[in-house]
């Protein structure tokens, strides 16, 4: 219970310093106490949202949203804060000058300049405005991303192979039909060879995928649906009654993709077969770095593969590849990751510049990597979690088409 307090007294002291830029701006003593109400409004929302739900940790659309607009107003607070906060200092500072040098009996503070006060709003505005456009626009701003990659060892028959790979589906977050309805069309348009889906289909439930199930299911391929899965797809997020409860949930997801259709990949391989050639498909189950469930196990799923097969291997998270798969004696030459939804937040403009703060935390984090030989691409995501929404960083379906011999030859 004490951190909820410190909680509210920090969203608190944000609103405060808020509060200021925008009464020093405006003479309308309307404009401040709306926004005054709005924010507490928002705070009690959010508050309501996570300490009377009974769903404990799992995330609701409404909770998603609570947590949405309480981001947004907090964002435009901390950019407030340090300029508000670097303004009083130095009208304290000429305040205690004044009374030094001038021996006044009483401190007197200098009034706040209304023009520090401005530019603190602009600054506030683009994050604010930012992550409100990424929860109503953003969220369904789906994009396809095409990559060509070369590989000398490509059997001759599959080259010009087209994949098309989506991950992170986290359909318990979905709240608009139609959007979905276009992002699965677009999947469709790419007319790929293969479909392979990298993980994460619900957040916690298998029901979450129930209204979404026959949509999925009319994603089709001359090759197949692949799958694997994610960690959210364990109910590990979830307080489940008992054991057996957590059992059934993923029994269920696992019969749901059966009747999707979708051929999951539960430690094992496939092969696909082409004029008298082949490329092997392993999928392994979930393997993360840090506390993330580790499920996954490379040596079983590629159990019946030769070394010298061309492989492709669906792991969810990317960390499984830097620790594992690239040291691996099995030469692999794609693997499709997902996961770390580029963060829903960063700055991506092709040839300049490609930031998000997930970085910090995974090394490859979103588009293709090189390394030793071997590539990876980690697809941002198809859905969203938490945040209900993206910010530069928008929904990914990627588009691979795999060449026979080295690039520019």
């Amino acid at each position: 219970m004490l951190r909820w307090v410190i909680f509210v007294l920090f969203y608190l002291f944000i609103l405060f310093y808020s509060f200021q830029a925008i009464k020093t701006v405006t003479k309308s003593s309307w404009v401040y106490y709306v926004f005054f109400g709005i924010a507490i409004i928002i705070l009690g929302n959010f508050l309501f949202q996570f300490l009377s739900s009974s769903e404990g940790r799992v995330l609701s659309p409404t909770k998603s949203y609570a947590f949405g607009f309480l981001l947004a107003f907090m964002s435009f607070g901390l950019v407030i804060i340090p300029v508000l906060l670097g303004e009083d200092i130095i009208r304290f500072i000429l305040g205690l000058y004044d009374k030094l040098v001038t021996t006044k009996e009483s401190f007197y503070l200098p009034s706040r300049r209304k023009f520090i006060s401005q530019v603190a709003l602009g600054l506030a505005a683009i994050p604010f405005t930012s992550l409100l456009y990424g929860m109503y626009r953003g969220k369904y701003r789906f994009r396809v991303l095409n990559y060509t990659l070369h590989f000398e060892d490509l059997p001759e028959a599959f080259d010009g192979y087209k994949i098309t790979q989506i991950s992170d589906i986290h359909s318990g977050s979905f709240d608009d039909k139609e959007k979905i309805e276009y992002g699965v069309n677009l999947i469709k348009e790419q007319n790929s060879d293969i479909i392979l889906f990298t993980g994460d289909m619900v957040n916690n439930k298998s029901s979450e995928m129930t209204d979404w199930k026959d949509l999925f299911s009319t994603l089709k391929a001359k090759d197949g649906v692949f799958s694997v899965l994610g960690n959210h797809d364990y109910g590990d997020y979830v307080d489940w009654p008992s054991p057996d409860a957590k059992t059934q949930n993923l029994e269920d997801l696992i019969k749901l993709q059966k009747e999707m259709g979708y051929d999951l990949l539960l430690n094992e391989s496939r092969f696909i077969e082409k004029d008298g050639q082949r490329i092997a498909l392993v999928g392994v189950e979930n393997w993360g770095a840090g506390g993330f469930k580790k499920a996954g196990d490379l040596k079983k799923a590629a159990q019946n593969v030769d070394k010298d097969d061309f492989k492709i291997l669906l792991s969810h998270d990317p960390s499984h590849w830097e620790q594992q798969v690239i040291k691996d004696d099995y030469h692999y030459h794609l693997t499709l990751s997902g996961h770390t939804h580029g963060m829903q937040f960063g700055i991506e403009i092709p040839g300049w510049i490609k930031w998000s703060p997930v970085k910090w935390r995974y090394k490859y984090w979103a588009g293709i990597y090189k390394e030793m030989g071997q590539y990876i691409n980690v697809n941002r995501g198809f859905g969203y979690l938490g945040y209900p929404g993206r910010v530069g960083i928008w929904p990914e379906i990627t588009v691979i088409e795999l060449k026979k011999g080295v690039k520019d030859a």
